[in-house]
């Protein structure tokens, strides 16, 4: 197995970590629905049907 020449310090090792860090997630509202929801994702609105990009997609089954 491969050895390292000189340890790494804890400070080097956390200035290169220092960019794993999570960005908050881009949210979107739909122009027809209104609904809030992640950029390129299909999103349900409280009837049940999927959008994707403001356009029907599934529509929920009618309930008696």
């Amino acid at each position: 197995m491969a050895h390292p020449k000189s340890r790494i310090s804890k400070q080097r090792k956390r200035k290169r970590r220092t960019h794993y860090k999570a960005d908050t997630p881009q949210i979107a509202t739909c122009k027809v629905t209104g609904e809030r929801h992640l950029y390129h994702r299909s999103y349900e609105d409280a009837d049940g049907n999927t959008y994707y990009r403001g356009k029907l997609l599934i529509k929920a089954p009618e309930l008696d």
